[in-house]
C-alpha cells in the first residue's frame, strides 16, 4: 500500500486518484477548487464518466479515498505525488502550464520529505526539467530529496476507467531509474506492458499518438469529402482499407470531427513545439485545418437542403463531442451550432448527458429539448451531430411524422440511408457518393 497525492479532479486526475485507491492505495485528491471537493465529499461527481461514481463512492466510504484543498495535508505523508492539471491551449496553440507551475510551487513550499512527483497531464517536452528546475529554485537547494516521472495519460472520456484499469501500455519517463522503477510497482496490479525511456521521449509519446490518432480522423473525413465529389462511399473505402494490418480500422469513420479536451489543444501544441525549435509542422497544421473545414461543410450542406437557413428550424441530437461524456470542449456540435445561429438559424437541441453543460455554452436562443422527438418538432432538418446509443433504434415514422420538412443530415454516418429514403426522407450523410 502507498501514499498518493494527486493534484487536480478533471478527468485524469479523479480517474487516477479514484483507481490507485481502488488498487488498495491511500490517495488524496487535492483541488484548488472549493465547491468541486465540497461535492465531492458528499458523493456530488464533478463530470459523468461510466463506473467512476461507483469506485469513488466505495472507495470514499472505505477510507482509501479522500478530497481536500489543503496542501500541508495533501502531502503530508505522500510517498507520490501525481499532477493532473489542466493544460490548455494559449493564445497562439501553446500549452498554457500556469496551473502546473502554481502545483509544481506549492508541492516546493510545502515538502519536507523525500517524494517521487510525477508529470500525468498532458505537457511539452522538456516539462521534467523545468519542474525540477522551479523546485530547486525555489527551496535554494534546501530540501529533502525529490524525482520527477513522466508518466502521460491515455485515458479515452467515455471508457477512462477502463482504460486505466486494462491499460494497453504504461510510458514512464525519467533520468532516474530508481523512480521509474518505484512508479512502475504501483502499476504492477495491472500487468500491463510497460515502455520505460527517458523523461523527454516519454512526454513526446503522448503529443505524437494524440496527433497521429487525430491525423487519422482528419485524412478519412479529406477522403470523405473526395468520395462525394466522385460518387464513392466512404463508408466501404475505410473498411477496405482497414482490413490492412499496417493501417487498421479504428479512427477511420468519417464525420463532422474530432474534438474534446485532448486532440485540439494536443495537435495545436506539438506544432507550437514544432516552430518553437525550429521545424515547419505541415501536416499537423493541415490535420487542423481539416478538422474545422469539416465543422463549416457540415453548416454549407444544410444551406444546400434548405435553400437558406435564415429562419429554418433545426434539429440537433447529440451535443458532447462524442458518446459516454458529458465533455462539451471543442464539441463539433457546439461550432456547427454557432455558425447556424449566426445565420439566423433557428436550433433545438438535446443530448443524453451533455445539458447541463450545454447551458453554460451555448448560445441563449438555443432550444434544449428533453428528448429526441421534442427536437424535430416542426424542424425543417435534423441534423445528428453525436452518435450516442440511444439514437440507433428512434422511431423515425414518429419523426417523419413530426418534421416539417424530411431532411436529415447524418454526421456520424449512422442510419441506414436507405430506409430512411424509402421512408421518404430526403438523407444526406458523409462521403456517402449519392447521399451528399
Amino acid at each position: 500500500m502507498s501514499q498518493i497525492t494527486v493534484i487536480g479532479t478533471g478527468y485524469v486526475g479523479l480517474v487516477t486518484g479514484a483507481c490507485f485507491s481502488d488498487l488498495g492505495n491511500n490517495v488524496i485528491c487535492l483541488d484548488i477548487d472549493e465547491k468541486r471537493i465540497s461535492d465531492l465529499n458528499q458523493g456530488i461527481m464533478p463530470i459523468f464518466e461510466p463506473g467512476l461514481e461507483e469506485i469513488v463512492e466505495r472507495s470514499h466510504k472505505a477510507g482509501r479515498l479522500q478530497f481536500t484543498v489543503n496542501y500541508p495535508e495533501a502531502l503530508r505523508d505522500a510517498e507520490f505525488v501525481f499532477i493532473a492539471v489542466g493544460t490548455p491551449s494559449g493564445s497562439d496553440g501553446e500549452a498554457d502550464m500556469s496551473y502546473v507551475e502554481q502545483a509544481v510551487i506549492q508541492i516546493a513550499d510545502n515538502m519536507d520529505h523525500p517524494i517521487i512527483i510525477v508529470d500525468k497531464s498532458t505537457v511539452p517536452v522538456g516539462t521534467g526539467d523545468w519542474v525540477a528546475d522551479i523546485i530547486q529554485k525555489y527551496r535554494d537547494g534546501h530540501m529533502p530529496k525529490f524525482q520527477v516521472v513522466s508518466n502521460p495519460e491515455f485515458l479515452r472520456e467515455g471508457s477512462a476507467v477502463a482504460d486505466f484499469m486494462h491499460p494497453e501500455r504504461i510510458v514512464l519517463g525519467s533520468n532516474d531509474t530508481e523512480a521509474c522503477d518505484r512508479v512502475a510497482e504501483l502499476y504492477a496490479p495491472l500487468r500491463a506492458p510497460m515502455l520505460v525511456t527517458d523523461i523527454r521521449t516519454a512526454e513526446m509519446i503522448k503529443y505524437a499518438s494524440n496527433a497521429f490518432l487525430a491525423t487519422k480522423i482528419s485524412f478519412i473525413n479529406e477522403i470523405a469529402n473526395i468520395c462525394e465529389s466522385v460518387g464513392a462511399n466512404v463508408i466501404d473505402v475505410a473498411r477496405g482499407m482497414g482490413l490492412d494490418n499496417r493501417i487498421g480500422s479504428k479512427f477511420l469513420n468519417a464525420g463532422i470531427g474530432w474534438g474534446g479536451s485532448c486532440f485540439p489543444k494536443d495537435v495545436k501544441a506539438l506544432a507550437h513545439i514544432a516552430v518553437e525549435y525550429g521545424t515547419q509542422p505541415q501536416l499537423l497544421q493541415a490535420v487542423i485545418d481539416i478538422n474545422q473545414t469539416q465543422r463549416r461543410r457540415v453548416v454549407e450542406k444544410l444551406n444546400r437542403m434548405l435553400n437558406g437557413l435564415e429562419g429554418k428550424e433545426i434539429g440537433i441530437l447529440g451535443l458532447a463531442f462524442k458518446p459516454d461524456t458529458d465533455d462539451m470542449r471543442e464539441s463539433p456540435a457546439a461550432d456547427i451550432i454557432r455558425y447556424l445561429t449566426n445565420e439566423k438559424a433557428i436550433i433545438r437541441a438535446y443530448d443524453p448527458e451533455a445539458m447541463e453543460q450545454a447551458k453554460k455554452i451555448l448560445p441563449k436562443e438555443v432550444v434544449l429539448c428533453d428528448n429526441p422527438y421534442q427536437v424535430v418538432e416542426n424542424a425543417d432538418a435534423l441534423l445528428l451531430a453525436t452518435e450516442w446509443n440511444e439514437f440507433k433504434q428512434l422511431d423515425f415514422k414518429k419523426i417523419h411524422d413530426l418534421m416539417r420538412e424530411k431532411n436529415i443530415l447524418d454526421g456520424r454516418n449512422l442510419w441506414d440511408p436507405e430506409r430512411l429514403s424509402e421512408m421518404g426522407f430526403t438523407y444526406v450523410g458523409v462521403g456517402l457518393g449519392k447521399y451528399i
